[in-house]
Formats: structure tokens, sequence, C-alpha cells
């Protein structure tokens, strides 16, 4: 492969495949890490951030505002955009005023390996506040070396980013690295009013030594988006949204002679100033919706290995409040302590035939000092059997998770724009999973066929009656789906292809809905392809696909079917191996189809970078 494709800032560094390690040493605990499912990692319309990575997964459903760096809501398994954690080490990062900014962290992504999506057992264990999944993150090494990367674009668009870091080899054989950051991007947008201006810092530390690794991450952004009916999905409404937000990470793991521990903190404070009119100036009245939310999180997690068991353990504390707010002033309370802690033994037996048989089962405790509290069962049991061609793996799976609603759903005004209720309350989502999956040779596969059940989800509907007003209602919702992932390469060709069904039976019992904006949003079919080719040892090809069905939703104007295809083009010269020419298009096709009912879909965008490494 290119030597500037492992650019830390273009792309992602990969995991290295851990190696098994002796009980009587005390190296770190192997971390499980998938393979990129995604063949971009660039965007053609800024710079890349964590949600660039997540746009094309075959796990996860992204619904863009505008450009998915601007502004994003990450689903999985048909769920919505509070549904979804986003873990790094211990610790998992929430937003108290709405999970459409969870997946807003200003880290450089270059600092963190490829994602995992925990899901089931999993995220049963390990999720905090996140119902149906945890998007897993963890830390690269930090290498000595750098590099620069700027592009220009259609509309307008210029990028550009820095990266630096160094590490050292200190007395004893530990090591210690320091990496720093920097990207600004802007341009006018494929729309009229759907201009951005974004910057980001950040930075990263790390030690590590023999069984022990500390990493602390800072970082901050401020953002500004501009897009047409952005959230209310009125195309006339020239909508804007801009958050700055600050987050502290520290993280800690350190292996035992039974196991591995692992605990992590975080800070978090974002100030958000959405208008959903930009020809009117509010500041400070209501409805100029603008908010500050400052939480603190600390988490713990581990397994260690006691009287014949493997103990599964996770647990966090987060504390939260609503600083300030010009809109969600008719709640109950603006300021919560919530946590949850998960133990779950397990045990491995090797069967006669070479296969081993496992099993893990245990409870999830959820409380809070606003709501009712959870008591929840998790399970999962699993036989793995090697063959000539490679271990198949046979699962099944259960498990059940609750979280509680965002400040926006409970302490919105009753009536307008964005309806909340302060009588809200927990919801809850039980899962059933069968799996199996095939690794060997050149071949991956995987699929899953599952039952989700969520009682008292929150979701936001709309009626004809009251067109322009969007109401939180509690409804039930049972979710039928089936997953099916297929990967295959060679030398110089790599192949991902996956496809999704889903299937709901919705009831919001006595509520008046026409439509729904979030939970009946979802792609009733979806494939994606991913390929990675390089036809000369100068040139690479990548290519992202993905075909999607929706059902009808009133809201929506535009078809219910949509193809989207994202492609980039590599090239480096010969002479100059440290440097990279790279030409990226993004909506190929310059799709038309709405992710969110109502709002106008980013057009077709290209960009021209230049890379240099050292």
């Amino acid at each position: 492969m290119l030597e500037v494709l492992t650019l830390p800032l273009i792309l992602a560094a990969s995991a290295v495949d851990a190696v098994d390690e002796d009980e009587t040493t005390l190296a770190l605990e192997p971390i499980a890490v998938t393979a990129r499912r995604v063949a971009n990692l660039q965007p053609a319309s800024s710079f890349a951030a964590t949600a660039t990575e997540l746009r094309f997964d075959p796990q996860i459903n992204l619904q863009a505002r505008g450009l998915p760096e601007g502004q994003a809501d990450i689903t999985v398994r048909g769920g919505l955009f509070e549904n979804t954690g986003f873990r790094f080490g211990a610790v998992t990062i929430t937003d108290p005023q709405t999970g459409h900014y969870a997946v807003e962290v200003p880290f450089d992504p270059g600092f963190l390996a490829s994602p995992q999506v925990l899901t089931d057992f999993d995220n049963g264990l390990n999720a905090f506040n996140a119902a149906v999944a945890t998007v897993q993150y963890s830390f690269v090494p930090v290498s000595s070396g750098g590099s620069v990367y700027a592009g220009v674009g259609t509309d307008s668009l210029y990028h550009l980013s820095a990266r630096a870091g160094w590490n050292t080899e200190r007395p004893g054989g530990s090591t210690f690295g320091a990496a720093l950051s920097a990207a600004t991007s802007a341009g006018d947008g494929t729309l009229d009013n759907g201009d951005h201006d974004f910057r980001r810092f950040s930075g990263h530390l790390q030690w590590r030594t023999a069984g022990r690794e500390t990493n602390l991450l800072l970082g901050y952004h401020d953002k500004f988006a501009g897009w047409p009916g952005m959230y209310t999905g009125f195309a006339s409404l020239p909508e804007t949204d801009q958050t700055k937000l600050g987050l502290a990470l520290l993280d800690h793991r350190w292996s035992t002679r039974d196991g591995w521990w692992e605990v992590g903190t975080a800070w978090r404070w974002l100030e958000n100033d959405y208008d959903f009119d930009r020809r009117t100036q509010e500041s400070g009245t209501p409805g100029s919706f603008e908010h500050e939310t400052r939480s603190f999180a600390v988490a713990l997690s581990g397994l260690q290995r006691f009287a014949g068991l493997d103990w599964h353990l996770s647990g966090q504390f987060t504390s939260d409040r609503l600083v300030r707010s010009t809109d969600l002033t008719h709640g109950r309370f603006d300021s919560r302590s919530f946590g949850s802690i998960g133990l779950a033994p397990g045990r491995e037996w090797l069967l006669e035939t070479g296969s081993t048989l496992s099993l893990r089962a245990g409870l999830r405790a959820d409380f809070s000092n606003r709501d009712e509290n959870a008591l929840l069962p998790i399970m999962a049991v699993a036989l793995e059997r090697p063959g000539e061609r490679g271990t198949d793996r046979y699962s099944i799976e259960y498990s059940r998770t609750s979280q509680l609603p965002g400040y926006t759903a409970l302490n919105s005004r009753p009536q307008g724009l964005f309806g909340g209720n302060p009588n809200l309350e927990r919801e809850y989502a039980g899962t059933l999973k069968l799996g199996f999956s095939h690794e060997g040779g050149d071949w991956l596969v995987r699929t899953a066929l599952f039952q989700r059940n969520d009682d008292d989800l929150v979701d936001w509907t709309w009626s004809e009656g009251l067109p322009f007003v969007r109401q939180a209602n509690p409804v039930d919702i049972d979710v039928t789906g089936f997953e099916g992932l297929v990967g295959w390469q060679t030398v110089t060709l790599e192949l991902t292809g996956a496809y999704s069904w889903l299937h709901k039976d919705a009831d919001y019992g006595s509520a008046e809905v026409d439509a729904s904006y979030y939970a009946l949003n979802f792609a009733e079919h979806r494939l994606t392809l991913a390929a990675v080719y390089q036809p000369f040892p100068a040139w690479e090809i990548r290519l992202d696909n993905e075909y999607r069905v929706h059902g009808r939703n009133a809201l929506r104007t535009s078809g219910d079917s949509a193809y989207m295809a994202s492609v980039s083009v590599a090239w480096q010269p010969a002479a100059i191996p440290s440097m990279q020419i790279r030409l990226v298009a993004d909506n190929l096709t310059d799709s038309d189809f709405q992710e969110f009912p109502g709002t106008p879909p980013t057009g077709r965008q290209l960009s021209v970078g230049l890379a240099l490494g050292w």
C-alpha cells in the first residue's frame, strides 16, 4: 500500500492486532479490533472528523443535515439518534441537551483506532445511556512524524489540517508520546445558505509501559453550519447551528495476572446557538435557542478470572447540568446524576470435538436521582467450531437495556416548533439475536437475525392538523431485522459488501401521529459495498456505494429510494514518496434523496487535496 496513505492526519491509523497473552506476564490485555468496513476516510467537503468513517459503515445509518461533518445523527438497527453511545476507552461521552450532538467529538480521528459497533450482550454490559448500540474507540500508539493536508473544491471550499507527533523511549522500557493537531475548513455549500466554517484543535499525550497505558486527550472545536430546513424540515427556512465544544478525557488501562482493568474520566462543555431563520437575529430571549451544558463522567471496566469464571464488569457515573437556556425552561429539573453498572460471569468449555462452548450471563443496574431505577438481564451463548476452511461461530444473545431522554425532549415548551414533554420516562429495549459468522482464508461472513422491543421510546412526531409543530411522544415499537456482511481481499483488492433489512410495528397510543421524523424514518432495505483497489504501486482507488429503500413518509418530498456513492483516486509520485495527490467526490450521483424528510440533501461535492508527510 502507498506509504503516504498511512499519514496520521489523512487516515486514522489501524490498530495493531494483539497477540495472546501468557497469564504469568503483565502485558496489556488484547483488544478485539475489526477491519475497516468503509473505503473513504477523507470527505470531499471538509477535514475528516469522527463522523466521516461512519458514513458508509454497514452497521450504522448516518443521516446528515448538509455535510456529515457539520451535523449528523447516528442510528443503528433502526434506533433513534439518542440510542447510540460513543465510548472512548472506558468512558462514554454523552450530550445532556440532545443526541443530535452525540457524535460531536473534537478529537483528530488519527488519534483513534477504527471503531467497533457494540450491540446485544456487549452493548448490554458496556453501554451507558445507549439502549441499542455503542460505538467503541481505542487509542492508537503515538508515533514520531507528522503530516499536512490541504484541499480546495467546488462551492468555494478550502480546508487545511496538520498533525505532528513525537515519541521517545524512557528508562525502563516505557515510551512517552505527544501529538498536536489543528484543522480548519470553510465553504459555501451545494445549496444557498448551506455554508460552513469549522475550526478544531486537539492534543494527545500517551504513556506506555509493560502492562500499562495512559492516554490524555484534549479537544476544542468551533463549528458554524448553515442548511435550509436543517431541523424543521421546511426548506424555506435558512437555518444555522453553531457549537463551541471542549472535551478533556483521561484513560488508564493495566493488566493483572488474572485479567485487566480500565478506568476513565471525561469533562465536556458545549455552547450551542441554533437559529431557525438566519435572516432574523435573537439573543437571550425565548426563541433564540441558545444553550450551554456541562457534564462530568467517571467509568470503570474490566475482566478478572476468579473461582473458575471470567468476571466481566463495566460501570459509569455521570453528572450533567443544563447551565443556561433560552428555551429549555419548561421541565422539572435542569441537572441530573445517573449511572450504570453491569456484572456478568462467564465460562468456556473445550469440547471433545475441538469446538469451544462459552456462556456469559449477568445483570445490569441503571439508576438516576430523577427517574426510576432498573435491573436488567443480559446473556450470551456461543459455539465456535474450527475447521480446515476456517472457524464457524454460532451465537444466541439477549439483552435488556434502558436510557433516559435528554433536556430538549424534557424541557422544551409543550407546544411550539419543538414540543417537549416533562413527563417522559425511562426508555427500555429488549433484544434477542441469533448470529452466525465464518472467518477463514481471504473470506469473512457475518449474519445476524434479531428482534427488538422498544418501550416508551422517545420519538418526534408530526400531525397534519399542526404542520408547523413537532411533538416528543413515547412509542412502543417491535423491530425485526437481518444483517449480513461478506468480506474478501487479495493483495491489490479489498471488497466488503453488506445487506440489512428492517421491519417495524409502532404503537403511539392515543397520540395523533401522521408522520415520524425519526423512529419511522429508516431504510427497510440497505446495501453497501466498499472497494479499495490498487491497480499500480503508485495509484489507489477507493469507492463506497450505498443503495437504500425507505417506507413512505408523509413529510418526505423526494423519492423513497436512493443510490449514493463516494469515490477517491490517489497518486503518489515516485520521485516524492512523502507526497500524495488525492481527488475526492462525494454524492457522485448527485442524489436528491432526503435523509431527513423535508430537509434537502447536499449535492455533489468535488475536491482535490495535497498531502505531505514526514
